[in-house]
C-alpha cells in the first residue's frame, strides 16, 4: 500500500499495522513504538487524518483513561466501537 501524507503520518500508520486484531493500544504506546515518545497528540492528529481506515486499523488507538477517542472513518465513533467489538475487544 502506497501512502499520501506526512513522513510522520506514514510513520504513525505504518506501526497501526501492526497492531493485531482485537489489540488495542494507547496513543502514547504508539508514540513510544515509532520512537517519538513525546508525540502522543501528533499520534492522535494522524490517526485522525487516516484516509485508509479500516485498512490501516486506528480504531486500535484508544486514550490513556480508557475512552476511546476519535475515529475519522465513516460511521465516527459509533463505527469505531463497532469495529473494536467485532474483533472481541472489551470496552
Amino acid at each position: 500500500m502506497i501512502f499520501k501524507g506526512t513522513k510522520f503520518q506514514i510513520k504513525v500508520w505504518k506501526y497501526l499495522k501492526t497492531i493485531p486484531k482485537g489489540k488495542v493500544k494507547t496513543y502514547k504506546q504508539v508514540a513510544i513504538g515509532i520512537k517519538s515518545p513525546k508525540s502522543a497528540r501528533a499520534v492522535a492528529n494522524a490517526c485522525a487524518k487516516n484516509q485508509y481506515a479500516p485498512k490501516v486499523p486506528c480504531h486500535r488507538v484508544v486514550r490513556s483513561d480508557g475512552a476511546l477517542g476519535g475515529y475519522s472513518g465513516r460511521g465516527g465513533i459509533m463505527q469505531k466501537l463497532k469495529l473494536l467489538r467485532s474483533e472481541k475487544v472489551v470496552i
